[in-house]
């Protein structure tokens, strides 16, 4: 699976910081864990799903989904309940990476990157390390996935972070070549077929 998905050409690719804020060879280790695109097609999901719907499909798919995050990665839970000074948190997804020893917190945001959208994922990360993580446990990581993202951007939206974070785009379809494209029927035309029932003796 991982060469017809040529995981090699993605792994690595992920926009991080980790050079900047993790020593050697953690940051080496890192960087290495983390791909750029996931590749999602597996959820049977199209473009338009929500964040809810991937995040529940994925622990749905959750043999897959480790496959394509790939080796060192277990799965902690989805919606992990967390209480900082009194109030309830929920984190949409947590790994722990067992070569890494250290929490990996993902977090899926529909459409394109946006610097805010670290925010949240930043105080996952400072809530895990001061409530969860044991003294063996190395800073954890933050992952955000989107579905598009500039790479200046991204690269600015890191620059100056203390925190561990990477930014990588997911696809949930494959995409079709344009012989394809052109020779398949679109969605409106698949409507239009049940809508319109094929004549009787058809």
């Amino acid at each position: 699976m991982q060469i017809d998905t040529a995981a090699h050409t993605r792994l690595g690719a992920a926009t991080t910081n980790f050079s900047d804020v993790l020593p050697k060879p953690d940051s080496d280790l890192a960087v290495q864990s983390l791909k750029d695109p996931y590749k999602l097609d597996f959820l049977g999901l199209g473009d338009a799903a929500h964040e809810r719907e991937i995040e529940r499909a994925l622990v749905e798919h959750v043999e897959e989904f480790l496959l394509e995050l790939g080796a060192g990665f277990a799965f902690v839970g989805r919606e992990v309940h967390m209480q900082v000074g009194g109030d309830d948190f929920f984190i949409d997804l947590l790994f722990y990476h067992v070569r890494l020893h250290r929490y990996v917190v993902i977090e899926v945001k529909k459409g394109k990157f946006k610097p805010e959208h670290l925010g949240q994922l930043r105080f996952y990360l400072a809530a895990i390390d001061g409530e969860m993580a044991t003294e063996g446990d190395a800073p954890t990581i933050g992952l955000l996935l989107c579905q598009t993202k500039n790479e200046v951007v991204a690269e600015y939206a890191l620059r100056d972070e203390n925190k561990p974070l990477g930014v990588a785009e997911y696809q949930l379809t494959e995409s079709l070549p344009e012989n394809l494209k052109t020779n398949l029927p679109t969605i409106e035309q698949i409507e239009r077929e049940f809508e319109n029932p094929g004549r009787s003796g058809d």
